[in-house]
C-alpha cells in the first residue's frame, strides 16, 4: 500500500520504509548556527535576525509564533535556502553540510528535492486544473507523467479533494485552493515542510481541515515540518512552539 492507502510498487514501498525509519530515529535534520540577518537603507544597518540557533530533527513539527515584524518570515526564508543570512550557517543532512555553500544549481536542486513550501497565498497557475498544478514540481523534476499523474491523484484524495481534479484555482474555494498547495509542496517527497502562515485567510472549519493535514502528512510521510503562524491553536498541535522577539528565541 502506498503512503494514502493505495497500492504501490515494491521499490516505493522500500522508498517509503527507509523515509519512515529516518523519520522514527529522530536524527538533527537541520542545524541554524548563529544566523544573523540585517538589511540596509542608504548606510544604516537593519538588523532583523541577530544571532538565532535552531536544530529541527526528522519527523519533528515545530511553530515559530511573534509579533508582527520580528524575523519570523525573513528566518524561515533563510531556512528554505530563498535568501542567505548575512552570517552563520544553515547545516542540513547527514552529513551535513552548509546550504549556503552550494553552487545556485546545486542549491535550486536542493530546494526542488527536499524541501516543500507553502504561504499564505497559494500561488496555483490559474490555467492549470488542480492535477495539473499539483504534478508541476514533479514534472519540472523530469519524472514521468504517467507516474506523476498518479501520485498527484493519490496526493488529492488525501486531502479530500478526488473529486476536484479538474478543477482550475478560480473554481475552488480558498480553503480548497490551499490543499492543492499542500499536496503539491510534497508531491516529491520532501524531508523538510516549510509553511508560512498556511491558515491567514482560512475560516475555521478550513482552518481544522488544514491542521488535521499537517499532522496526518507528519504522521503518514515522517516528513519534518517547520512553520510560522500567529495561529496559536495551530501552533499547539506542534511538537514545540518558539517565540520570536526583536530577531530571537525567547
Amino acid at each position: 500500500m502506498n503512503n494514502f492507502g493505495l497500492p504501490v510498487t515494491a521499490a516505493q514501498t522500500a522508498t517509503q520504509n527507509l523515509g519512515q525509519q529516518a523519520g522514527n530515529s529522530r536524527e538533527p535534520l537541520l542545524r541554524a548556527e548563529k544566523i544573523k540577518k540585517s538589511f540596509f537603507k542608504a548606510s544604516k544597518e537593519i538588523p532583523v535576525v541577530r544571532g538565532v540557533d535552531l536544530t529541527i530533527s526528522t519527523g519533528e513539527m515545530v511553530a515559530i509564533t511573534g509579533a508582527s515584524g520580528v524575523g519570523k518570515s525573513t528566518l524561515l526564508h533563510i531556512l528554505g535556502a530563498l535568501e542567505p543570512p548575512t552570517s552563520g550557517k544553515v547545516m542540513f543532512g547527514n552529513p551535513a553540510r552548509d546550504l549556503f555553500s552550494y553552487t545556485e544549481k546545486q542549491l535550486s536542486n536542493f530546494r526542488n528535492q527536499t524541501l516543500g513550501f507553502i504561504f499564505q497565498f497559494h500561488y496555483l497557475l490559474p490555467e492549470f486544473s488542480a492535477l495539473e498544478n499539483v504534478m508541476m514540481p514533479a514534472l519540472i523534476a523530469g519524472h514521468s507523467r504517467k507516474i506523476s499523474e498518479i501520485q498527484a491523484k493519490d496526493l488529492l484524495e488525501f486531502v479530500g479533494l478526488k473529486h476536484r481534479l479538474d478543477h482550475r484555482p478560480a473554481e475552488l474555494s480558498g480553503g480548497e485552493q490551499q490543499r492543492v498547495a499542500i499536496a503539491r509542496s510534497v508531491i516529491l517527497r520532501p524531508k523538510l515542510l516549510l509553511a508560512d502562515e498556511l491558515t491567514g485567510n482560512l475560516d475555521s472549519v478550513n482552518r481544522a481541515m488544514v491542521m488535521d493535514l499537517l499532522i496526518r502528512l507528519n504522521e503518514t510521510l515522517s516528513v519534518s515540518i517547520l512553520l510560522v503562524t500567529h495561529d496559536l491553536e495551530l501552533a499547539r498541535k506542534m511538537h514545540r512552539i518558539l517565540v520570536m522577539k526583536d530577531g530571537l528565541f525567547v
